[in-house]
């Protein structure tokens, strides 16, 4: 019985790697399959069972205007898969060209300058959308505002310093800059604007989101900020004028694959010119001053503009939860076990190689030097946004630890054992079986916990390409500043890694003998 016991985990191994290779290969599948199935059926503009899966780049306001474009299409019968928070334009955009999604709102300016590397600052939809048509894309008619880029500090600081205008901050080069992570890399954001302006000085990047209350809090100066942004009230922050009239238009509109339902594009053209500069100023600070969500104020919107009321589920809250939570599970757990199945195998295969079980280690260590937000980035052009990129990048996290583990508990066994296992004749799959696996079970159990501890909390930045999961409620809050939400992911994420904590001592305890655990297990 005992010796069966050592083998379970072995046994658990082979049994993730049935398990998670077909949930793996049918979560491949079924994106591709949606992929093309949503395709198909949005060339059908007489199914009213049409899905359409609607975007949102991780600020307020982007999320606010596709809740209203999803709500205005559900009242009018389709479908709607909500992809939230997606992490920036470019992420975005790749996704909308892909197939992925099909529809976000999207800015002239940022479309023109960031994306598309047209000359500036004006840009006419008909002009984007000469450019568009090899990726068979279309921008639809503009909502109506202007949400261009200000640059934005306290009242009072502006007026200790007599600051009207973007030129005057050339004088100031004592005052504290950090602009937002994608403005200090866009075309038309910081290297040029410091260009025009000679402003100097070298600021520091910061969540969109926290910049205004590191503001409040007098932490820096300046930042960027936009223009129809409800936290300028909210913090009672101006803007500075821009006077060499820098800053490109930016108009919002339904960016959209030219093959969405004709009903639908037209539907999306009826929210055109119907929301103006102060119109968005005020839907946006009823989510940040008023505390209104995203849905009851694209609800409130629609049913003022005529269109009808559509359905907000008041207690969606604990149902999001546990959406959030089994999405979160199914990532680690399908990424885990396959790292499970790579890690000890490579291991077990490499261990009696010196040389070549430190290349294998080396090789895998290279992949935690990679920062886990580009880790996902680089994985969209290679497999889109959803759970593959993210079940893919969470995979080659965690085979360092379990790899690393394995190698280091096989090769420190005491040779003497090892001699003693060939003198009485076992071969080496017996001595590997019966002798090196069962004492060196304790730190390979180990190195699958830390993998699996590390993939909870890695997976929670899943989010930001659309995979779901506890990181979207933590995305959302860090785009409001909300503390209550980002702690609604961030409390079961703790949660999760504090029951795996438990599980895998319940397991130590089950499958390694009691005197090896002398010593690192309380009693």
């Amino acid at each position: 019985m005992r010796n069966l016991l050592h083998t379970v985990p072995l046994l658990i191994v082979v049994l993730l790697l049935f398990v998670s290779t077909p949930i793996a290969a049918a979560t491949t599948l079924g994106t591709t399959l949606g992929t093309t199935l949503g395709t198909t059926s949005a060339k059908d503009d007489s199914s009213s069972e049409t899905t359409i899966t609607v975007a949102s780049k991780n600020f307020g306001e982007s999320y606010l205007l596709s809740e209203i474009m999803a709500q205005l299409l559900e009242l009018n019968g389709y479908r709607v898969d909500r992809r939230f928070g997606l992490g920036g334009s470019l992420v975005c955009y790749e996704a909308l060209a892909s197939g992925e999604v099909d529809v976000y709102a999207e800015y002239t300016g940022t479309l023109g300058q960031a994306i598309l590397k047209l000359q500036g600052p004006k840009f006419s939809t008909e002009s984007l959308n000469e450019s568009l048509a090899p990726e068979k894309l279309l921008m639809l008619n503009s909502f109506g505002f202007n949400n261009t880029y200000a640059i934005a500090l306290q009242h009072a600081v502006a007026k200790q310093r007599n600051l009207t205008k973007v030129s005057q901050l050339s004088e100031h080069s004592d005052l504290v800059l950090a602009f937002s992570l994608e403005f200090l890399n866009r075309e038309d954001g910081w290297p040029g604007l410091n260009e025009t302006y000679k402003i100097g000085g070298e600021p520091s990047g910061i969540e969109h989101g926290l910049a205004y209350q590191a503001i409040e809090q007098g932490k820096i100066d300046v930042t960027d900020a936009y223009s129809t942004d409800g936290d300028l009230e909210r913090y009672k922050l101006i803007t500075l004028d821009d006077d060499k009239g820098y800053f490109p238009q930016y108009f919002a509109s339904p960016l959209v694959r030219q093959d969405l339902p004709k009903k639908a594009r037209d539907l999306l053209n009826q929210l055109a010119d119907r929301i103006d500069d102060e119109m968005m100023r005020s839907l946006n600070a009823e989510v940040v001053i008023e505390n209104k969500s995203f849905a009851q104020v694209a609800q409130g919107f629609l049913e003022r503009q005529g269109f009808g009321t559509s359905i907000v589920n008041e207690n969606a809250m604990w149902h999001k939860l546990f959406d959030n939570v089994i999405t979160h599970l199914q990532l680690t757990l399908i990424a885990l076990g396959l790292g499970c199945v790579f890690g000890l195998l490579i291991g077990v295969l490499v261990f009696r190689s010196r040389g070549l079980s430190r290349m294998v280690v080396y090789i895998a260590g290279l992949m935690q030097t990679v920062p886990s937000i580009a880790l996902l980035a680089l994985m969209i052009p290679l497999f889109g946004i959803g759970m593959l990129p993210a079940i893919v990048a969470l995979f080659l996290y965690s085979i360092l630890p379990i790899l690393r583990n394995t190698i280091t508990a096989l090769v420190t066994i005491d040779p003497l054992l090892k001699r003693v296992a060939d003198a009485i004749g076992l071969t080496p799959m017996q001595q590997l079986r019966h002798v090196l696996l069962p004492l060196a079970m304790p730190n390979i159990l180990s190195g699958i916990k830390t993998a699996a501890v590390i993939s909870i909390g890695t997976a929670t930045l899943a989010a930001f390409i659309g995979a779901g999961g506890l990181g979207e409620p933590i995305v959302t809050g860090l785009a409001l500043n909300d503390t209550n939400l980002i702690l609604q992911g961030a409390i079961p994420a703790a949660v999760l890694a504090i029951l795996v904590e438990l599980f895998f001592e319940g397991l130590e305890r089950l499958v390694v003998k009691p005197h090896m655990l002398k010593g690192r297990l309380p009693e």
